[in-house]
């Protein structure tokens, strides 16, 4: 449904409407043109909105795969343990499998089994409640870890700074604040003055569609770039820092994004800007070793030659080439701004120094 008297910053990206027991988020394929929210109850409506990309943004796919999981286990028919863990395993790979460069994916839904087995000794209906705690406080810890990025971030600029993203790690990316745009709404609550410049995001025009649109509707100054343009920003001293999101961070601190991602470092190295990767510690992989082992998902040719068009705009049989996500390379990046503070290099021995923060709380 639409409301026309509100705008995007009043609705919950992702949320669990415990009236109608379904995963509501905001319809991002819609956006800017109309707000639409849905209502997903079953497996395949919330699988095909992760892989579709209804909801997108690796914090608000963690939470979605959270407050999904919870929902395939309200629906499982069991009496004792073992079966129901048998239907959870199979609801929780069949999740899964809708995107599998975000680990924020996989990190939520090894959380919510964890529940499970900690659970074991108790009845079904209790594990499913602690299920549907753990996925309120998921969304909860959501709000809290972008805020402290959000802080952390805004210690790395000044007022009147103007600042590149790349996609969309807003608002619409997790819960609330986003993580690349954390800094950027904090710092419009404090006065700061930043004029940003968003990147469009081809194929699926991320930074167009969304991170221009949320900006814009926030009251920020926001410029919107072509992908190609922002060498050119850089160029002229437009650009003061770079922030931008991730889905996934090895432990070498190599990290994948939306593609294009890595050639707004390499222009930003030439012109000696500082790149920062903001990622919270749910996004950082230390089994994956280095960007070359992260699995990086391939999307379908339409997205390039047709889609936003009226007419086809590439010849029919054309080859096309379209991963979601490229890898930026770690000497490229200045610093990954996490909630427990900002890892310089060497990434392994900073990464487990804010693990050994994370783990005193």
């Amino acid at each position: 449904m639409s409301e026309k008297m509100k705008t995007i910053m009043d609705y919950d990206t992702v949320a669990l409407d415990e009236e109608r027991h379904a995963l509501a988020i905001i319809d991002q394929t819609q956006l800017p043109y109309r707000t639409e929210i849905l209502y997903l109850t079953t497996q395949k409506e919330i699988w095909n909105a992760i892989y579709l990309l209804q909801v997108r943004g690796a914090p608000a796919i963690g939470v979605s795969a959270a407050i999904g999981i919870y929902l395939a286990a309200r629906e499982i028919q069991a009496d004792h343990f073992e079966e129901f863990y048998r239907q959870f395993q199979e609801a929780k790979d069949y999740l899964d499998s809708s995107r599998p460069t975000a680990v924020n994916l996989s990190w939520a839904l090894k959380r919510q089994e964890q529940v499970v087995l900690a659970n074991r000794e108790r009845s079904v209906p209790e594990i499913v409640e602690a299920l549907h705690q753990e996925a309120l406080n998921i969304r909860e810890e959501d709000i809290r870890v972008c805020r402290a990025i959000g802080e952390n971030g805004l210690t790395l600029v000044k007022p009147g700074d103007g600042l590149l993203t790349h996609c969309n790690a807003g608002k619409l990316a997790a819960v609330k604040y986003g993580t690349a745009t954390a800094p950027m709404y904090l710092g419009q609550e404090r006065g700061y003055g930043f004029r940003i410049y968003a990147d469009e995001t081809r194929p699926l025009l991320q930074g167009a569609r969304l991170t221009a649109y949320e900006l814009q509707e926030s009251g920020l100054d926001v410029t919107l770039l072509c992908d190609n343009m922002s060498a050119a920003a850089m160029r002229n001293g437009w650009i003061n820092a770079v922030f931008v999101g991730c889905d996934r961070v090895a432990a070498n601190g190599d990290t994948a994004n939306k593609i294009g991602t890595s050639l707004v470092a390499l222009a930003a190295k030439r012109y000696h800007i500082p790149f920062y990767v903001c990622a919270p510690t749910s996004t950082i992989d230390m089994e994956t070793a280095t960007g070359g082992d992260i699995h990086i998902e391939q999307r379908k040719d339409y997205e390039v030659t047709e889609m936003w068009y009226e007419r086809r705009m590439a010849p029919e049989g054309v080859k096309v080439f379209n991963p979601a996500f490229d890898v930026t390379d770690n000497d490229l990046i200045t610093g990954i701004v996490t909630e427990y503070g900002v890892a310089k290099a060497p990434y392994k021995e900073a990464f487990e120094e804010i693990f050994r923060k994370k783990m005193k709380e």
